[in-house]
């Protein structure tokens, strides 16, 4: 992506010196590919925090101080934030409506939401009860070693999903599917979850296409790197990784077929109007 000289947003909260958590004992690397498959936004951060917890042997605390790559990772989530607050707005005058950008907290290690405590292994999300994405900004890192997803459009695409939440709280999608799930037995829960993460991936693609109407930043192999970056984190690619077995009754996000799906169609349509994940049958996601 060609990003110099492009605005920060100055919508952010760093927590990163509060000092924090960190487990020791299995790495984090095979905590995220456990937990992701619970949660990559917008699912229950209680549920995949007591998932971390429980396969942490022990935590310390540790002093932290940015390294200039993180320093570096902070910029760049800065600017794509950026990048999604232009984007939304004029999407949302489109339709008559107003946006409202949701807050960035960067956090290393663990960190206190509205939505409860969480780790980092748990990797980013984002809390409709205080609008707020979460980032440890060594997820970047982690994508690229323990997922395989790299390049900077790809990590693009991880905060573009986290907003893409915000977009569904806005337009209150997920309260209504919020309050969905607090009614149904787990299958159908799950299969909630992963209309709720499509219709996100769908809006990370809405962004992608609104970022190159706006600014034509990206370049060759852009679009390549985000595709890659959905079929990575696919529940069927995760699980199958993790334990060698798929279990689709217990998809939370989609398989990567979908995920890549959904994001491909935002990225090339750029109409919020066409990311209905609901109405189809869930066979035909």
């Amino acid at each position: 992506m060609k990003l110099t000289g492009r605005r920060q947003s100055t919508n952010y909260e760093d927590r990163r010196g509060n000092g924090g958590k960190i487990a020791i004992g299995g790495g984090i690397g095979a905590i995220i590919i456990g937990a992701i498959i619970t949660l990559l936004g917008g699912g229950n951060a209680g549920d995949v925090a007591q998932q971390v917890i429980s396969n942490m042997q022990t935590t310390q605390t540790e002093s932290y101080t940015p390294t200039a790559q993180e320093e570096e990772f902070k910029t760049f989530a800065l600017q794509i934030l950026a990048s999604t607050e232009d984007v939304w707005e004029k999407k949302f005058r489109e339709v008559g409506r107003t946006y409202e950008a949701p807050k960035l907290v960067l956090f290393h290690g663990s960190v206190q939401s509205a939505c409860g405590s969480a780790s980092s292994a748990m990797g980013p999300f984002y809390c409709s009860a205080d609008k707020c994405v979460y980032l440890d900004l060594d997820f970047f890192n982690e994508m690229e070693r323990s997922l395989g997803a790299k390049g900077d459009f790809a990590c693009a695409y991880v905060i573009a999903h986290e907003v893409g939440h915000h977009v569904q709280n806005l337009l209150g999608t997920l309260g209504q599917a919020h309050g969905q799930m607090s009614r149904q037995n787990e299958k159908d829960k799950n299969q909630t979850s992963v209309r709720i993460e499509l219709q996100a991936d769908y809006y990370a693609g809405i962004w992608g296409h609104g970022e190159q109407q706006m600014f034509g930043s990206l370049e060759a192999g852009d679009f390549e790197e985000a595709i890659n970056a959905a079929q990575k984190i696919g529940d069927d690619y995760l699980q199958k990784r993790a334990r060698g077995t798929v279990s689709p009754e217990s998809f939370t996000h989609g398989t990567s077929a979908q995920r890549m799906r959904w994001l491909k169609k935002g990225l090339q349509t750029g109409d919020i109007r066409g990311g209905d994940t609901w109405s189809v049958s869930y066979n035909s996601l």
